[in-house]
C-alpha cells in the first residue's frame, strides 16, 4: 500500500499494482495518477454536482458495478449532495460529490474509472445547467455521427443557442447546451425532444426520435433521453473502462470536420500532450450559457 498527501489529505492508495487495463498494463496507481494529473480540466465540469460512481474493483474485464449513495467509509471531508429519491423505504440519498484534487483521487482509489454526474448543481436540481445530446453511430458509421453534430449546431445557430461537442471516450459524440438554470427538467426535456425531432424531419432518411430499434431502420438516434432529473452524463476528460483507456474529450467545432476523428480518438496516453499544445475547448462553457424562453418561441415557429 502507498499513499498520497494532498492538501493536508492522506490517501491510502490500495492495491497500487493491481491491473485495471490489462492490455495497457495500466494500474490502480495510474488510474490515481491520470485522475490526479487531469483534476483541473475535469473539476470545473464536475464540481457541486451528484456523482454516480462507476467501479470495477478487479479492473475492466472484471465484474463492475454503479454506487449512487456514498459509502459508510468515505471520510467526512469528502463532501455529499443530498437527492430527493423515489424509494418506499427512503426519501432521500446522499451522492458524492468531488469539489477537490484530494476527493478526485480518493474517488478513483475506490475503482471508479470513470466520473458520471448530474446534469444539475447542488442547490438547483431540478434546474439543470446543460442540455444534452447522445449520439451514438448505428453499425458503428461515425461518418453519420459527425455530420449529425454539424447539423445540430446549424439547427442552435438558427435558434442562438451556444452549443459545445465533445468526443465519449466510449462509442459516439455528445452535443452540449449550457442554460441559465431558468428552466426546469421538463421544459428543458420537451425543448430537447422537439428540437431533435425537427432536426429528424429536415433529414428523415438519417436521423430519428425513435426509441424503439426496431424502429429506426439504421438511422441515427438523436438520443434526448438524459434530459431528466436524476439522469447522468459522462464527465468531460473522464476516462472510460474499454480497451485502449479512451477518455471523453471537449472539442473545437473545427475539429469535427475531420474525417480520422471517433469517439476513442483520445486517450490515456496522448490527452496530455493534445491539452499541452492548445487550450481546453470548453474554457468559456459557464460564460455560454443559454436562455431558452427566445429560443422556445423561435422553435415553436419553426416547427408550426
Amino acid at each position: 500500500m502507498s499513499s498520497i498527501e494532498i492538501n493536508g489529505h492522506e490517501i491510502e492508495i490500495s492495491n497500487p499494482d493491481k491491473v485495471i487495463f490489462p492490455e495497457e498494463n495500466l494500474t490502480k496507481k495510474d488510474l490515481v495518477e491520470y485522475y490526479r494529473k487531469i483534476s483541473e480540466y475535469i473539476l470545473p465540469y464536475i464540481k457541486d454536482r451528484p456523482m454516480m460512481l462507476h467501479r470495477y474493483p478487479n479492473g475492466i474485464d472484471g465484474k463492475d458495478f454503479y454506487q449512487k449513495e456514498v459509502p459508510d467509509y468515505f471520510p467526512e471531508w469528502i463532501d455529499t449532495i443530498t437527492v430527493k429519491v423515489k424509494k418506499e423505504e427512503q426519501d432521500t440519498q446522499e451522492f458524492t460529490s468531488c469539489n477537490s484534487e484530494a476527493a478526485l483521487v480518493y474517488v478513483a482509489n475506490q475503482a471508479s474509472i470513470t466520473p458520471h454526474v448530474f446534469l444539475s448543481k447542488k442547490g438547483k436540481l431540478n434546474n439543470p445547467d446543460k442540455m444534452i445530446y447522445d449520439l451514438d453511430p448505428p453499425k458503428d458509421e461515425f461518418e453519420v455521427v459527425r455530420e449529425c453534430a454539424k447539423d445540430f449546431k446549424k439547427l442552435f445557430e438558427e435558434l442562438e443557442l451556444n452549443c459545445f461537442v465533445m468526443t465519449t471516450g466510449s462509442k459516439g459524440l455528445h452535443i452540449v447546451i449550457p442554460l441559465d438554470e431558468q428552466a426546469d427538467f421538463k421544459e428543458v426535456r420537451e425543448f430537447a425532444k422537439d428540437a431533435a425531432n425537427l432536426l429528424a424531419d429536415r433529414e428523415p432518411e438519417k436521423y430519428t426520435i425513435e426509441t424503439l430499434k426496431k424502429n429506426r431502420e439504421g438511422r441515427l438516434f438523436l438520443d434526448y433521453m438524459r434530459n431528466a432529473h436524476g439522469a447522468t452524463a459522462v464527465a468531460p476528460y473522464a476516462l472510460r473502462a474499454r480497451k485502449g483507456a479512451p477518455v471523453a474529450t471537449p472539442l473545437d467545432w473545427d475539429e469535427v470536420g475531420n474525417k480520422d476523428l471517433n469517439a476513442q480518438s483520445y486517450n490515456h496516453s496522448n490527452i496530455f500532450r493534445r491539452l499541452s499544445s492548445k487550450k481546453d475547448p470548453w474554457k468559456d462553457f459557464e460564460k455560454k450559457k443559454n436562455g431558452l424562453k427566445k429560443a422556445r418561441e423561435k422553435l415553436n415557429e419553426m416547427i408550426k
